[in-house]
């Protein structure tokens, strides 16, 4: 009875193991707590685990594979189709057994502790910036009721506030002026936890030689690109340019019949954050171009024929294509580069 195949349930103490041998028969079911996993499979003869990419999932691939198993992740939802019955964790383990054995199943790259870290100061900058977006809407928000209008912006509130606290003719109770005061310093602590992480951040690229290399392309910068890095891993898991835009959600949908091809708004699938982080660059580049790029460039020409929406999109499609290309093959961006299709046409 030699087990080649396991599918893991994980959970924040009991895990739901499934196990089956070459020819698919099951020959392991059973519950594990937490503090008995890393000594089971230490004791296991090494074999395929697939487990779903969720919480905890990159620390116990990383934890399994040095005891020689071979670790898939998996996105949940491709995993949803193998469900059999109602949900539930034997199903769940079942169901992720029967996932990784497939030929063409898509697998989520095993994280380094290094780009976990990264990511985490990532999380936590997101949070801060949703924080403090939300702060200065409440701040303006609540001036609005009094009859004061300040600008859209943060700077615009901290550079206003002091004058609009001290304006005694503006009709502001004192109980209002101390909340916004109030308001106000909370304000300042969100966007000094920002400016820190954003710091934390531009070190971690700095030293990063890939990273840098992806800050050189037009419209991605430290965040964009040290985010890019640590999400992707290994960027030749990705077939092509094209396989990596369409994981971001940067490609069209399609809703095709009898061989009629419709194509759609883009998918937005895969990774929300970096898909944000790249239209919002390939925005300032567009902003930019508008009066700066040459007529000539494949840009201008698209804005001729697109909304700006449209080319942001398509701009961010062909960084994503071009991050490939530099991450796969190793290479250092050049602006002026000819694919080479296209001077065998010349």
């Amino acid at each position: 009875m030699k087990i080649t195949t396991i599918g893991i349930d994980l959970a924040k103490t009991l895990f739901q193991i499934h196990g089956v041998d070459e020819h698919g028969k099951v020959v392991l079911r059973t519950q594990l707590k937490r503090k008995d996993m890393a000594k089971y499979f230490a004791n296991l003869e090494p074999c395929l685990i697939g487990m779903e990419a969720c919480g905890s999932a990159h620390y116990w691939a990383r934890k399994l594979e040095g005891y020689g198993h071979t670790i898939k992740l998996m996105a949940p939802q491709f995993v949803k189709p193998y469900v059999k019955t109602n949900k539930n964790d034997i199903a769940d383990a079942e169901a992720i057994c029967e996932a990784v054995s497939r030929p063409n199943m898509r697998y989520v790259s095993v994280k380094t502790v290094e780009q976990q870290a990264i990511l985490s100061v990532h999380r936590a900058r997101q949070g801060f910036v949703k924080a403090r977006t939300a702060q200065s809407n409440q701040i303006r928000g609540l001036l609005s009721e009094f009859g004061i209008v300040i600008p859209q912006g943060i700077r615009s509130i901290m550079n206003q506030m002091p004058e609009i606290l001290e304006d005694g003719e503006n009709g502001l109770p004192g109980m209002m002026r101390t909340l916004l005061e109030r308001l106000t310093e909370n304000l300042k602590e969100m966007n000094r936890q920002v400016e820190e992480l954003e710091k934390q951040i531009v070190l971690w690229h700095r030293e990063n030689e890939a990273s840098r290399r992806l800050a050189e392309i037009s419209g991605i910068g430290p965040i964009t690109a040290s985010a890019i890095v640590a999400t992707v891993g290994r960027a030749k898991e990705f077939k092509n340019g094209r396989q990596l835009a369409a994981w971001m959600g940067l490609v069209p949908r399609q809703h095709s019949s009898g061989g009629k091809q419709n194509l759609l708004g883009i998918s937005k699938r895969g990774d929300t954050y970096l898909r944000t982080l790249l239209i919002h660059g390939a925005r300032a580049v567009i902003r930019f171009a508008v009066n700066k790029a040459k007529p000539e460039s494949w840009l201008r020409k698209l804005m001729t024929r697109r909304n700006k929406n449209v080319a942001a999109v398509a701009l961010a499609n062909k960084n994503a294509r071009i991050v490939w290309a530099l991450l796969a093959n190793n290479q250092t961006f050049h602006p002026d580069h000819i694919p080479a299709t296209i001077v065998a046409k010349m």
